[in-house]
């Protein structure tokens, strides 16, 4: 799954989702397989929403792709066709192709910059990662 509208300057999911879609995948990545009424009361508590706006929004993540609805009896029941650490891998993954793609050594320069902050654990992940990948060619 792809998503096409990146928001470089926004955090975390909302640079995928506006943030009303994002609250509500972050509530049915915490609790999948709920129903629109039970993420309007869980997003009320945060803030006054509309039922029927939640409503809206849920069924275009239905749309794209994003939620799968299972009919219930007479209630839908809502929950993301991925787990979040999937997600995130796919679009991260799709992002750093694109950008090598349009941007080459520069943006690789500039990810090895950015190593410079990065947690010594994951230093040494890419220098493994680097060591295999010169292994197999």
């Amino acid at each position: 799954m792809k998503i096409n509208n990146f928001k470089f300057h926004e955090r975390g999911l909302n640079r995928f989702f506006g943030p009303l879609e994002a609250r509500i995948l972050e509530i049915l990545w915490e609790t999948p397989g709920q129903s629109i009424k039970a993420v309007q009361e869980k997003l009320d508590q945060e803030k006054s929403i509309n039922f029927n706006t939640v409503m809206t929004v849920m069924n275009r993540l239905v749309e794209k792709g994003i939620l799968s609805k299972k009919v219930s009896g007479r209630t839908s029941l809502y929950s993301p066709t991925q787990s979040k650490e999937l997600f995130l891998e796919e679009q991260s993954k799709e992002i750093t192709h694109e950008l090598i793609e349009d941007f080459g050594p520069l943006v690789v320069n500039h990810m090895i910059d950015a190593l410079e902050e990065a947690d010594p654990d994951l230093l040494e992940q890419l220098e493994q990662k680097i060591k295999a990948m010169k292994k197999e060619k």
